[in-house]
């Protein structure tokens, strides 16, 4: 039996840390006894012990590429990540680029190792997701700007129901953004708080 339990992100119940994931994370699977609650962890194992197509593809050189680009994706946020304290628009692009260079390389299809929708663009989709909102509302930066596949990218992965079902509202993302970075300054300035 499969049992989804939302969690309010902002008030997470004491039971969840306690008796489900200790690091309070989400999202969390609990499954024969084990809990899993590292993102891609969770659906590496999610793809290896249930029924369904494969999230990574059988053909060696798209899975090998695939590690390569699962592998950058913490570099990838951190660079646009750290963009945000610079010339934002200038010093995040390379990220985008990459991104952009990278679905060039299997022209098969829309997603990043072509005509199948994979792990690589499940790993991508919720940061492009946060990034377009945030670089758009706060910066007018279009990251599609001049990256046709990117924006063939985004749009496609935005067509997929189990995807849209899951997708943040932008002004929410920019809002949360915002109240984060306030609450930094404020912290900064008041060391007691």
């Amino acid at each position: 039996m499969i049992e989804l339990v939302p969690i309010n992100l902002r008030n997470r119940p004491d039971w969840y840390k306690e008796i489900v994931y200790h690091e309070n994370k989400v999202p969390s699977l609990e499954h024969n006894g084990e809990v899993i609650g590292e993102s891609l962890v969770l659906i590496k194992y999610v793809d290896s012990n249930f029924e369904g197509p494969s999230l990574l593809p059988d053909d060696p050189a798209k899975k090998e590429f695939a590690d390569e680009l699962i592998n950058y994706s913490d570099t990838f946020n951190k660079i646009v990540f750290t963009s945000f304290k610079g010339d934002t628009v200038k010093e995040a692009g390379p990220a985008f680029d990459h991104l952009e260079n990278a679905l060039h390389k299997f022209n098969d299809g829309p997603f990043i190792l072509g005509n199948e929708f994979s792990l690589v663009d499940i790993t991508y989709a919720p940061f492009v997701e946060d990034f377009q909102a945030l670089l758009s509302k706060l910066w007018n930066y279009d990251i599609t700007a001049g990256r046709p596949k990117l924006a063939r990218w985004i749009e496609e992965v935005n067509q997929i129901d189990a995807y849209k079902s899951t997708k943040k509202d932008p002004k929410v993302t920019v809002e949360t953004f915002l109240l984060l970075v306030v609450a930094s300054v404020v912290l900064a300035n008041n060391p007691i708080i």
